[in-house]
């Protein structure tokens, strides 16, 4: 298989979004029992989960653009997720150094999905 942007292939990614969807899950079970830790854990969980679940859709995409558009869900929800986990350290839910690999990894995986889809883009236009 043709190793892709990043040096990465298809299933290299989908291994990469589904343990970080997992790692999310877990350290969002250790929040405290507050309003304002429930409603970001929700949230988070949402657009984690989203990340792994719309990359495998945009794999399945039936036309290049339906790919191009999905990637974009993709890297949405990864930049989301980053700024959820930022509330977390800043609000001082959850330990930073608890926090801050979970946000490293979310911060790579939007800088991929953000240059594939600059990429994917550049190449549906040649």
């Amino acid at each position: 298989m043709k190793k892709g942007i990043w040096g990465l292939k298809g299933p290299e990614l989908k291994n990469r979004t589904k343990p970080f969807a997992l790692r999310i899950m877990k350290s969002i079970d250790a929040l405290p029992k507050t309003t304002s830790a429930d409603t970001i854990g929700r949230q988070i969980i949402r657009s984690a989960t989203s990340v792994g679940a719309n990359y495998r859709a945009a794999c399945r995409g039936r036309s290049k653009a339906e790919f191009i558009a999905k990637l974009g869900v993709v890297a949405e929800e990864a930049d989301e997720t980053c700024f959820w986990l930022e509330l977390i350290i800043e609000g001082g839910l959850l330990p930073k150094e608890k926090v801050e690999p979970l946000l490293k990894e979310g911060d790579e995986l939007t800088a991929i999905f953000v240059s594939l889809v600059k990429t994917s883009k550049g190449n549906q236009k040649s």
